[in-house]
């Protein structure tokens, strides 16, 4: 299932320091390291799909446990743009197809030693069906390598102020924004808080979106502080601001 893939890996990058492959259904995913931090890289069958952060209408995201690591003070992991895929029964995930490298900065605890990075991570791969998946692996860092984890770190969207994307946001009522940008992007994905659901439509001039509350909990009002993941013409972009009453 991977052969070709492991083969074209190893003729076009040095060899990573890496820690064995752990097997999943329809996947497989290990810890890789370079000198400036780790990843997770996942590897998925042909048809397979795993998911974003926010998984989107269905699905499930990633979840990371680093408890068993020495001399780490902290690990955050960054994300690459998604991508929109329509799933079998409909309903729209925010996910990777073929593979992703999530990239993990770390902090040692104390920078003259290494780090033990153990990695404990649950994350769910769909093709009709979905299914856990799980990855227990370990690795030393910094390590020996000549490999960069650059294309992967590339992939992360840029931290811009609203203001450098022309964002700009007037409410049209009590559960609907109007948002605009500068520029048209390709994507839009909009983050916000755990159990509300903002539904982004794009208006026909492309550059301006329809921001309409679909879901909150009882007792949650406007503000909503939401995040915001832009996709443009010269890579992916992230944002915060804030949708007021």
């Amino acid at each position: 299932m991977f052969a070709r893939a492991a083969v074209l890996l190893l003729l076009t990058t040095p060899a990573f320091a890496a820690s064995d492959w752990s097997p999943g259904p329809k996947s497989r995913a290990r810890l890789v390291a370079d000198a400036q931090g780790a990843g997770l890289q996942i590897e998925l069958s042909p048809g397979a799909i795993t998911y974003w952060r926010d998984p989107g209408e269905s699905g499930v995201p990633p979840t990371f446990d680093f408890a068993g690591s020495t001399n780490l003070a902290a690990a955050e992991v960054d994300f690459p743009a998604p991508e929109r895929i329509r799933e079998p029964d409909g309903s729209v995930a925010f996910g990777y197809r073929a593979g992703v490298t999530l990239p993990i900065r770390l902090k040692p605890a104390d920078p003259a030693k290494p780090v033990r990075l153990v990695a404990k991570v649950d994350y769910a791969v769909c093709e009709k069906v979905c299914l856990p998946a799980r990855v227990k692996a370990e690795i030393d860092w910094p390590g020996a390598t000549d490999a960069t984890l650059a294309p992967a770190r590339a992939q992360v969207p840029r931290m811009l102020a609203a203001e450098a994307l022309g964002a700009v946001v007037n409410p049209m009522g009590p559960k609907v924004w109007r948002l605009c940008l500068s520029d048209a992007p390709r994507e839009l994905f909009v983050e916000a808080p755990e159990g509300v659901w903002i539904e982004p439509r794009r208006d026909a001039d492309g550059h301006c979106y329809t921001l309409t509350l679909q879901q909150a909990p009882d007792d949650a009002k406007p503000p909503f502080a939401v995040r915001l993941t832009v996709e443009g013409a010269d890579g992916a972009s992230e944002t915060r601001l804030s949708l007021g009453g």
